[in-house]
């Protein structure tokens, strides 16, 4: 709650009552920061800078708790605490984004070099952001306030494993009240390579070219332009134009095994995308205005996000389905309308009290000859209030209530071919009955927050829950890029959650501990249950709900030492285990293992200031799974990281190294679908990143 607080402080506060991180820092020791009861972690874009690692996941997934679920090296989504997709929001400017974030072989339609900084939520986060904040929230800004008349940066990017090669610019500046930034980036890469020669998928053994996965090239093209005016008292408001194109190729011989029985010459290069492949295009229009009175401050924001994508392959006859007229398999086009209303009241020096309002409406439509989820229209609409009070200098209360109501409906849809229906006559089978369901539900939260001298200590204690979305309660269909077939269940209940959250620090000197463990208690889990049965040649994964247990860890100690060297560790365990259903006593799917880092960092001053490191990356195995998933090994892998800032020509040039799997390991992502079919991760990969950024310098405006 006391995040959401700070945020609409800062938004009416001058940037100069920011503080910069220049590393993860997960609670600050003074100010409000200090007082929230929530385990958030902020960066800042230095940091996204120095540990650049290709997507914006991958370069936070330094942060314990924190995971990118890779898609080869292009592409990647987020889980906290083993939890993403539709149970953790991803929020860009107060603004929810709105994808297609049900799927798992695309990534977010975020331009990660128009983030200024991010704020990761660890844990459950309904009663501020909604449904789908069950998991956590990844706070996404943007719109950072330009305090210089002119300021322009140019970034050249690249990784070696898959040849990528990438080019950012961005302008901005303020004369007087008004204000703009922009922003443009253009990248492109190439088939990326494991760390071996071939890989086994349903006995047939699939022979490598140059170690490279065919057809995994890709390309993105970003631009985002903001304007605005501020008064530079009381009032801000700026429009929003951003719009996110990515066209990437699907490994060509997992997709119905296309080397085998296509005409297509995979290997001819390395960075055509053939059949198979996948384009998105994400284009959002959003506003946000900001109006303190007094003491009291008013934070409204609304937005239109269009978000179309295709999957297109060739046409090929599968079961009983013919062969298509066309290479379009599937098209997503949906269209979202949203907007959130926050209110400030301060009831004294140390009480403040903090109410708000969102709304969203959704419409989804779909074509292609293959299925997966049906049309529907969404509509959800959430109220909340938000007390937070300090009783003495010590101590630091929360606790609020939020009502939400969704509705849904879900339209029919049949096969376009006959087949057999219940072993008799030939019809067209229906994949999808309409359906319309409501939901309601009441979620509260508390929280309490004691710092003195050298400890933080916090708890937070409160109720969540997540709405079924419209690929869980009407899939019926095979997802070939991730080898299964999925039914939904439309009799699904809402999902609810019981959550505490802890945390303790220490921290004196050169010297920091923490510890923050959590306990979450489902009483109807919503998952994909993996069955021992098959249809059109694919492991069959129905949706289902059990009763399911969730708790774990994250901890980390520091210790600067020598005044210019700093070593770490950090680890992170998170285990399931479902309490009822017909998978009880086991953990749940895809569960993320045990893990550990070990960081050995060096600071130095030389021609300007740089930063070199080593870490040390060790997952346990993962024994913990649902039959019949298979078990996968541990591994550690060796990584470096180095950057450097000059001062050049009244700019100044940042330079960052990442080298990821130094050593080359071969390795499997427990996480990773494409271990269903023995895909290693990717294997050595130099990351680099060389920025020059000049600004024109003047007297900052006296608030």
């Amino acid at each position: 709650m006391s995040n959401l607080l700070l945020m609409l402080m800062l938004l009416a506060s001058p940037p100069d009552s920011v503080k910069n991180l220049q590393a993860v820092t997960v609670s600050a020791r003074s100010g409000q920061a200090a007082t929230s009861t929530q385990n958030a972690v902020q960066v800042d874009a230095a940091y996204l800078e120095e540990h650049f690692a290709g997507s914006l996941m991958q370069s936070l997934e330094g942060i314990p708790g924190v995971k990118a679920v890779s898609i080869g090296t292009g592409l990647s989504k987020p889980t906290i605490r083993g939890l993403g997709y539709n149970r953790m929001v991803v929020s860009q400017d107060g603004i929810k984004h709105e994808g297609q974030q049900w799927g798992d072989d695309h990534g977010l339609e975020v331009d990660q070099f128009a983030v200024d900084a991010v704020e990761v939520i660890k844990g459950p986060a309904t009663l501020l952001y909604g449904s789908d904040a069950i998991g956590g929230v990844l706070s996404l800004s943007g719109n950072r306030l330009p305090w210089v008349p002119f300021e322009v940066s140019a970034t050249l990017f690249g990784r070696t494993n898959n040849l990528q090669g990438g080019f950012s610019a961005h302008v901005a500046g303020r004369r007087g009240g008004f204000f703009y930034k922009a922003n443009l980036t253009l990248s492109d890469y190439c088939d990326y390579r494991v760390p071996a020669d071939s890989i086994q998928y349903y006995s047939y053994w699939i022979r490598l070219h140059d170690q490279r996965l065919r057809n995994t090239a890709g390309t993105e093209r970003d631009g985002r332009l903001m304007v605005g005016w501020t008064n530079n008292e009381n009032f801000r408001t700026d429009l929003t134009v951003s719009n996110v194109y990515a066209r990437s190729g699907f490994f060509a011989d997992a997709h119905g095994l296309e080397v085998r029985l296509s005409q297509i010459d995979y290997d001819r290069s390395l960075r055509d995308v053939d059949l198979p492949y996948q384009w998105v295009n994400h284009l959002k229009v959003q506003s946000h205005t900001t109006y303190q009175l007094g003491l009291a401050s008013l934070e409204a924001n609304l937005a239109w996000q269009h978000n179309l994508r295709e999957e297109l392959s060739e046409p090929l006859s599968h079961g009983y389905m013919p062969t298509p007229p066309d290479s379009l398999e599937r098209r997503f086009d949906r269209h979202t309308v949203s907007g959130t209303l926050g209110l400030r009241i301060p009831l004294g020096e140390s009480h403040e009290l903090s109410a708000g309002l969102a709304a969203e409406h959704q419409r989804n439509r779909r074509e292609g000859w293959g299925f997966i989820i049906p049309d529907f229209e969404s509509t959800s609409m959430g109220v909340y209030a938000l007390d937070r009070w300090a009783p003495s200098a010590d101590w630091t209360l929360n606790g609020g209530l939020r009502f939400d109501h969704a509705a849904i409906a879900i339209h029919p849809y049949s096969d376009w071919y006959r087949s057999p229906v219940g072993g008799g006559d030939s019809a067209f089978l229906q994949r999808s009955a309409e359906a319309q369901r409501q939901f309601s539900s009441l979620t509260w939260s508390l929280g309490a927050n004691w710092h003195s001298g050298d400890w933080i200590v916090r708890l937070n204690a409160g109720k969540a829950f997540r709405v079924p979305i419209a690929k869980e309660l009407g899939a019926d269909g095979v997802n070939y890029h991730i080898f299964r077939y999925e039914q939904g269940n439309a009799g699904l209940d809402p999902e609810r959650s019981y959550q505490l959250d802890a945390g303790v620090e220490w921290s004196r000197g050169a010297v920091t501990v923490k510890v923050d463990p959590y306990f979450n208690y489902f009483p109807n889990y919503i998952y994909l249950n993996p069955t021992a049965d098959y249809v059109e040649g694919l492991q069959l994964y129905r949706y289902t709900q059990a009763e399911a247990l969730r708790y774990g860890f994250e901890a980390e100690a520091a210790w600067a030492f020598a005044e210019q060297w700093e070593v770490s560790v950090r680890g992170q365990l998170c285990r399931s285990r479902q309490l009822s259903g017909d998978k009880r006593g086991y953990t749940l799917p895809f569960a993320v293992p045990p893990s550990m880092d070990a960081d050995l960092a060096w600071h130095y001053d030389w021609h300007g200031c740089g930063n070199l490191g080593l870490n040390l990356h060790a997952v346990a195995p993962q024994n913990e799974i649902v039959p019949p998933e298979k078990t996968t090994p541990g591994y550690m892998t060796l990584n470096f990281m180095a950057s450097h800032r000059f001062d050049v020509r009244g700019g100044q040039l940042a330079v960052a190294l990442q080298l990821n799997n130094l050593l080359d390991a071969c390795y499997y992502d427990h996480t990773s679908y494409y271990r269903l079919i023995d895909v290693p991760e990717p294997g050595r990969n130099l990351s680099i990143r060389l920025k020059y950024e000049f600004k024109k310098q003047v007297k900052e405006p006296e608030l």
